[in-house]
């Protein structure tokens, strides 16, 4: 959901500007969100004025073609560095993880069809007999060890090494067998073997292409569709694996489309140029949605928009001046405008959805403290006074990337004269925004910025692991012994419900806290013509094969119909 592409996200997962199936099924059934999925997914107790879709009706027959809308060209395939929506959902086609995301956001068996823990400093991973390698060679416990070696090697800089800095080692244990040995307990490591942090690719085939791996060739992985025509600056063209070892895809090939421009964009949507897309332009939601040439849908995006606090060595040094400010904050209004209404306000860092089995004790321990969405201008008023910072000044970034992030700052400029701040907004090019996430050089005398984070992973900690002091993307260098503790414990606990009830104090410790300033939950939004249908609607197309899934809405368009699919 973007008005214009954003700037990739980095490691973790997160991105400064939009983001992001859930079960499918039978019916294209619109569901509230209470209802998005099964007793196994999500929570059911989010309530929003506006439904999410628990999929898209299944598929009547096979195509020759569709075409994808993305907004931007990944700038390598190499799945070491798939921190971004671009790679992630071309990749999540072509090449497949130990595990699998499912779109009901659980875990179910990948490439290994089993995954065991004999004891808390051990996994072992029991592979799939049989699957082949785009390039003809046959999966082995060799290429796993070598592809989870490769986001270990600090050579690579691998986006996801960070999720193997707890791993002592990874080992061939029988021919298709790895065990990989753990320095302590790890509750995080099994899921991100469902993201690209656990692709497993042929040895051979990434030792053979070199430093060109990902930028030229094939990919060597196991995934439904192969790496056909990349034509830099316009198209890539996937091509079906006719010897995939799982269910067939039901198009022959898929052609992603780079259309930076969000008008260009919704455009292709409207004339059919492009058959669907991810990450609708917000400012688009209604006239595709009165366009009649297809669906909008929005599903479970397990995302939050935030401010990320960049210093706190001025005015947002003091606590009271972060909390006057999310006090002051019009998130309601920001929802409607930013967000074209699809969203939720909120106080709380984590997404709901989150807290998938959470006991209703746990629920309440991290939602239930928290404040309400609406504005209190006479408490926060109050809060800069005594805090001493009337008249202070505040300098907030903003680009025209999109309005999820200009509104957002705007509204932040509002909220602030409204309470004695003066907040002076910094423009950065689109091209430039990504370099806030990167270089501290870019964020000199900038105190905060909007940001959008997603989880790879239906667990809190994803997100509140990063106000750990010396996190990544703890911009601000916050830092609390006590927090550290909490979160060191919750990642080696691995009973989920105890594990839960320990990320509730780590919730509503950063809540209170504000290292950064929660605004609203943000879902998925997915664009699909009349032609196609089958795609998943949550954020797990970031690492599921979702284009497998989609074929023709109707029978009769099986087969020979190809309008908006042509190879490019």
């Amino acid at each position: 959901m973007t008005t214009t592409p954003p700037p990739p996200r980095f490691p973790p997962r997160l991105r400064p500007g939009p983001r992001r199936r859930t079960a499918r099924t039978a019916l294209a059934v619109l569901l509230p969100v209470a209802v998005l999925a099964a007793c196994a997914g999500p929570p059911r107790d989010r309530a929003a004025s506006f439904a999410l879709s628990a999929g898209t009706p299944r598929a009547r027959g096979e195509l020759d073609s569709f075409t994808w809308a993305v907004y931007a060209e990944p700038p390598t395939l190499d799945h070491t560095v798939a921190f971004d929506y671009p790679q992630n959902t071309v990749l999540a086609n072509v090449c497949e993880s130990l595990m699998r995301w499912t779109p009901g956001l659980t875990l179910e068996p990948g490439l290994a069809r089993k995954a065991s823990r004999p004891d808390p400093l051990t996994w072992v991973y029991d592979l799939r007999s049989g699957v082949r390698f785009h390039d003809g060679r046959t999966m082995t416990a060799d290429d796993v060890v070598f592809s989870l070696g490769r986001q270990r090697d600090p050579a690579n800089a691998a986006a996801w090494a960070q999720n193997f800095e707890n791993v002592a080692s990874i080992r061939k244990s029988g021919p298709l067998q790895v065990t990989v040995r753990l320095k302590k307990p790890d509750s995080q490591f099994p899921q991100y073997m469902a993201t690209a942090a656990g692709v497993v690719a042929s040895k051979a085939g990434v030792t053979r292409a070199g430093k060109d791996y990902g930028t030229s060739g094939g990919l060597a992985c196991t995934g439904p569709f192969t790496l056909g025509e990349w034509k830099k600056g316009q198209s890539l063209r996937l091509d079906r694996f006719d010897g995939y070892w799982g269910a067939r895809a039901k198009s022959k090939q898929v052609v992603f489309r780079f259309l930076t421009d969000a008008s260009s964009r919704t455009n292709a949507l409207l004339s059919g140029e492009a058959d669907g897309g991810y990450l609708i332009p917000t400012e688009s939601y209604e006239r595709l949605r009165k366009s009649g040439v297809g669906t909008l849908h929005f599903g479970e995006g397990l995302s939050t928009v935030n401010l990320g606090i960049t210093r706190m060595k001025g005015a947002l040094g003091d606590v009271r001046v972060r909390r006057a400010l999310s006090l002051a904050l019009d998130r309601t209004g920001f929802v409607h405008a930013g967000l074209g209404g699809a969203g939720t306000a909120t106080h709380s860092l984590t997404a709901r959805a989150a807290w998938a089995g959470a006991a209703p004790g746990t629920r309440k321990a991290a939602f239930g403290q928290l404040p309400p969405t609406t504005r209190d201008l006479k408490k926060a008023k109050a809060l800069v006074e005594e805090a001493g910072a009337t008249g202070k000044t505040l300098t907030v970034a903003t680009s025209s990337i999109g309005q999820d992030v200009s509104l957002l700052a705007t509204a932040v400029q509002d909220a602030g004269s409204r309470i004695g701040l003066k907040v002076r907004l910094k423009s950065i090019a689109p091209n430039a925004f990504t370099a806030l996430f990167t270089d501290p050089g870019a964020r000199t005398g900038i105190d905060m910025f909007p940001l959008t984070y997603y989880d790879s992973i239906t667990d809190p900690l994803d997100l509140l692991t990063n106000f750990k002091t010396g996190a990544y993307l703890n911009f601000a260098g916050y830092s609390d012994k006590r927090y550290d503790a909490l979160a060191d414990l919750a990642t080696t606990t691995y009973d989920r419900d105890r594990r839960l009830r320990t990320e509730a104090e780590l919730q509503r410790h950063a809540s209170e806290q504000l290292p950064w300033i929660p605004v609203a939950e943000w879902p998925t939004a997915l664009f699909l013509n009349k032609r196609i249908t089958g795609a998943p609607t949550s954020i797990a197309y970031m690492y599921y094969p979702w284009a497998a899934d989609v074929g023709a809405a109707r029978a009769e368009a099986a087969g020979g119909e190809s309008a908006g699919g042509a190879t490019p």
